[in-house]
């Protein structure tokens, strides 16, 4: 059971969260919202980060900038999220040091106990910011709305996996209230989505974060069967549908293997490719989200920034929920380098060191797609019979499924016409290939040992860093000396020379390994 924060949406501060483009998402905040854990676990089961779509027995599908915006009703055009984390006196002009500007923002400091570096406690917020008085005057109504904006970033959209802590790297967007809704909430919040989802099922991480109230509203809406009964009467956003709503508690496990084999189960009908073309959902929908410059940019195929992190927005993998039929798609855009770029270590302002992709961003009106809009929207003959042959369609045993792998491609979708396929940009791979290039100069792998030792002494040695010419002192890992010298590679450029010397075996030889890296990397 979560409610996105406990502090009361005062009358007197409605007039900046409309500024910001914030005030239904806060509007959110009345009811409470509980996760239906094995359900969203089962779905987490199908996201597959290399597309950033949901693989399913019909095909792909997957949360858009389409869908926040009505799910949320978040405004998708504007400036990137983007900046600094911490170090705001070195990056912003006029501003302030962190913990000096958050004062003179809030009008108070937390005690150190509700400090972890540049994290505070909500409950801190909660209890200090609690209520406003009636006879507050304009600052103090401003540095009530800052609070409130700053937990309901923290909170509802951009929430750690902790739910309990707030980090201070809104201070830059509230000190400028009226300034706030010049930028792009809904694709910042999408790009926090896909990358916690991404974690989850990339790494060993068992607690999913971000705004998990989208992605089940999103399950929910988009597929009717599995809808909880009783949830007739809605306003907007769309997700105020599902407030209140009480999944069952108990039998995890079991839970989730259901909904495996529910999933399992689908087909190409159980989808609804065109949600927001309904009637029930058209009588809601407010006017601001059908802006066009709003609207122009659900199609877009680009960036989506949250500082740090970088994803990508895969609308030519799922054309039909836009309108369009969905041929055999290009190759996937591989971008596992910029996965490992979360803003921890030392500060920096991303605008410019993840300068390709913020420009993308900026960009974004040259990189929307344009295809055929058709009467019955779904995928092609085509690609369905690509996907019949090489998706992951099924998870559960073949002994609940009674083997529907054998099942013919569906009639109408041999009667669809295939759509204009899109034309779009091609970018380069990103890849995360340093630690494959360092393992490859590591003699032979035929014994299939990991050579963590070197990873680690690679790793101590970046950390040290040097000027060309300076030999650092050996260090001892794993047992094994190492040392490093910078030197001049052959472009010119500072390199790292490794020498490894490995403790001698039984024969009584010693193995030197060298290896070259670039300095900075």
């Amino acid at each position: 059971m979560k409610r996105q924060h406990g502090m009361r949406l005062d009358d007197r501060i409605v007039l900046y969260l409309q500024m910001a483009g914030l005030y239904h998402l806060a509007r959110l905040n009345e009811s409470w919202f509980r996760l239906d854990k094995p359900l969203v676990s089962a779905f987490i089961e199908r996201w597959r980060p290399e597309t950033h779509t949901f693989h399913m027995p019909f095909g792909e599908c997957t949360i858009t900038l389409q869908d926040v915006a009505y799910h949320l009703g978040l405004p998708i055009d504007g400036q990137y999220v983007s900046g600094c984390l911490t170090d705001f006196s070195r990056f912003i002009e006029g501003s302030r040091p962190p913990w000096v500007w958050f004062e003179e923002l809030l009008g108070v400091l937390p005690p150190a106990n509700c400090i972890d570096k540049f994290i505070v406690k909500c409950t801190w917020f909660e209890e200090t910011f609690s209520d406003l008085s009636q006879g507050a005057d304009d600052e103090t109504v401003r540095r009530y709305a800052r609070a409130y904006i700053m937990m309901l970033l923290s909170t509802q959209l951009f929430g750690d996996k902790s739910g309990t802590c707030l980090h201070i790297r809104w201070l830059p967007y509230v000190a400028r209230l009226e300034d706030m809704g010049q930028y792009s909430w809904g694709s910042a919040a999408l790009s926090w989505l896909y990358r916690c989802m991404c974690r989850v099922a990339n790494r060993n991480v068992v607690k999913l974060a971000g705004p998990l109230q989208l992605l089940q509203s999103w399950i929910f809406w988009r597929f009717p069967g599995f809808r909880p009964d009783g949830y007739d009467v809605f306003h907007w956003p769309l997700a105020w549908r599902w407030g209140g709503y009480q999944p069952s508690l108990s039998n995890k496990g079991p839970r989730v293997a259901n909904w495996r084999l529910r999933i399992d189960l689908l087909q190409l009908g159980d989808f609804l490719w065109m949600l927001y073309s309904l009637a029930e959902v058209v009588q809601v929908v407010h006017p601001e989200i059908l802006d066009p410059r709003h609207m122009t940019l659900w199609r877009a195929t680009t960036a989506l920034i949250y500082f740090a992190v970088i994803e990508w927005h895969p609308v030519d993998r799922v054309l039909p929920q836009f309108g369009g039929v969905q041929g055999r798609p290009r190759a996937t855009l591989n971008i596992d380098f910029l996965m490992s770029k979360d803003g921890r270590g030392r500060d920096r302002w991303f605008p410019l060191s993840l300068q390709s992709w913020h420009m993308h961003w900026s960009d974004r009106a040259q990189h929307v797609l344009q295809f055929d809009i058709v009467p019955d929207p779904g995928p092609s003959h085509e690609y369905l019979d690509w996907w019949y042959q090489h998706g992951r369609r099924f998870l559960s045993p073949e002994l609940l499924l009674g083997d529907p792998r054998r099942a013919a491609i569906p009639a109408q979708v041999i009667e669809r016409v295939p759509g204009r396929r899109p034309e779009m940009d091609q970018l380069p791979d990103v890849l995360e290939n340093r630690r494959v290039a360092r393992r490859q100069c590591v003699g032979t792998r035929s014994s299939q040992r990991e050579w963590i030792w070197l990873e680690e002494a690679i790793d101590v040695m970046e950390r040290r860093g040097g000027d060309v010419g300076e030999v650092v002192p050996e260090v001892v890992v794993g047992g094994t000396r190492v040392q490093e010298e910078v030197v001049t590679g052959m472009t010119g450029d500072p390199m790292m020379v490794i020498a490894v010397e490995m403790g001698s075996g039984t024969l009584g030889a010693q193995v030197v390994i060298v290896e070259e890296v670039a300095v900075g990397e």
